[in-house]
């Protein structure tokens, strides 16, 4: 009889073990991502007459372009153009993605004639507003925009009124 007593003890503690998994937890922490300022949008000089339209400042070619139809000049003087630069930093490799504006700029002489500035663009756009760091951990962007043109636009320097903003993450 107590043969039998034995295997039904063992077969009882076979049925009462747990298993039992360890797991570790790990985190990395990488650079943040930064972006600064290097150069702001300037359109430069232009000339207009009695038919407005519009500049475009492209990124990606690098230059100004006067509608067609419209009476705007962009003289040989250009009053320094140049395109807004920023230097964005962070993890090198890493993906990036850039929110650019989507709202409308006005541009005022302080003599309440203004200007609309929209459609901003970047160098980024071709590939959807997505960037990669170099190895070094840095990747220049320039953005570029349309700037609207009344006709006959009063003469003058005109300044946003409120600066724009330009976001950007790890994709």
């Amino acid at each position: 009889m107590l043969a039998f007593i034995i295997p039904a003890i063992f077969v009882s503690d076979l049925f009462a073990q747990t298993n039992v998994a360890s797991v570790n937890a790990r985190a990395g922490v990488v650079h943040a991502i930064t972006i600064t300022k290097t150069t702001d949008l300037n359109f430069g000089n232009l000339s207009v007459g009695s038919t407005g339209g519009t500049v475009v400042y492209d990124p990606n070619t690098l230059s100004r372009t006067a509608s067609a139809g419209s009476s705007i000049t962009l003289p040989s003087v250009t009053g320094n153009p140049t395109l807004a630069t920023f230097t964005v930093s962070g993890e090198s490799l890493y993906s990036f993605i850039v929110t650019l504006p989507s709202t409308t700029l006005t541009l005022d002489d302080g003599l309440s004639h203004t200007m609309t500035v929209n459609s901003f663009t970047s160098n980024l756009s071709s590939s959807g507003s997505i960037g990669t760091l170099n190895s070094s951990g840095t990747a220049t962007l320039t953005v570029g925009a349309t700037l609207n043109v009344n006709a006959n636009q009063y003469v003058g320097t005109y300044n946003s009124t409120i600066p724009f903003t330009i976001l950007v993450n790890y994709n």
